[in-house]
């Protein structure tokens, strides 16, 4: 069995854990996932700081990552044969690469920072870890990932905005 040290995880993941506790936007992550929770996907992501216009997600990629914004805008722009268009504007306490994540398919957006960024990165094998160790975790995130790329399907203007 895992030992778990909440004092150890506190300052580490708090950040984040507090930026989709305010997230209104999507406001997803934190109806699945509590911070109890939150600790346990910590020991499964690898934090990041990035400055603005580093290149997160890159349109046809075939990485499955996703990654959770702690601090921070990203914007995610896609390539048409009509030119760069801009899709979103997203902020703290949501998460992107949900679309790759699930459908095993290349990047359909890029993705960069917009501002000086926080991330938490977790790759598929991270996942499959997670899964085993906290079955029931990976399970709530599974659902709160699903419940952001249903909800972006469904809004028009986000639908393009899977990554």
């Amino acid at each position: 069995m895992d030992t778990f040290n909440p004092l150890a995880q506190n300052a580490a993941i708090n950040g984040l854990i507090t930026a989709i506790s305010r997230n209104t936007e999507d406001g997803v992550l934190a109806r699945h996932l509590g911070a109890p929770s939150w600790y346990i996907v910590a020991d499964y992501l690898h934090p990041h700081e990035f400055e603005r216009g580093h290149l997160l997600i890159a349109q046809g990629a075939p990485d499955r990552n996703i990654y959770f914004l702690e601090s921070g805008n990203l914007k995610v722009d896609v390539k048409t044969d009509k030119g760069l268009v801009q899709l979103a504007i997203l902020g703290a306490g949501t998460v992107v690469g949900e679309g790759s994540f699930f459908s095993r398919l290349p990047r359909n957006a890029s993705v960069l920072t917009y501002t000086a960024c926080k991330v938490w990165e977790m790759s598929p094998a991270d996942f499959e870890t997670l899964g085993k160790k906290h079955p029931s975790v990976a399970l709530s995130l599974s659902m709160a990932l699903g419940a952001i790329l249903a909800t972006r399907m469904l809004d028009v203007s986000k639908r393009i905005a899977i990554t």
